[in-house]
């Protein structure tokens, strides 16, 4: 079972998440490693918004191979290179996420694996054993 909790003790959340995921009983974990904005055949978008779509995209597509949805989602956390428009950004994962408010994390960084890449996301994702 999945509990989501904003402790009334801590300030409210700045963008669409929840401070805390609580999970007991027989559950399904799925750790995804980073996912980059990468096409099947390899090719990664220059646009940085492209690329957080296509990442995003490609957690939603290990979801799916593993039984999960966007629904199971407990945490992600976003790692971006360079300039990211606040409102595209946020916009992008509203629309991935939809109702759903998992834990969230952004962090900006000088660089990833390769200089192509702008956009990484870790994700973890939760679901009761049926």
């Amino acid at each position: 079972m999945k509990l989501t909790r904003n402790p009334e003790t801590i300030h409210k959340p700045v963008a669409p998440y929840v401070h805390q995921i609580e999970v007991t009983g027989p559950n399904k974990w799925l750790t995804l490693s980073g996912q980059l904005g990468m096409e099947v055949d390899g090719t990664v978008p220059e646009n940085p918004l492209d690329q957080l779509e296509l990442a995003l995209k490609n957690i939603e597509r290990n979801l799916v191979a593993a039984n999960m949805n966007v629904n199971d989602l407990t945490k992600l956390v976003f790692y971006l290179v360079g300039d990211f428009e606040t409102n595209q950004r946020k916009k992008i994962i509203s629309d991935f996420l939809g109702e759903h408010l998992p834990c969230t994390t952004l962090i900006y960084v000088v660089a990833l694996a390769a200089p192509i890449f702008k956009v990484e996301i870790d994700a973890w994702a939760c679901r009761g054993i049926e």
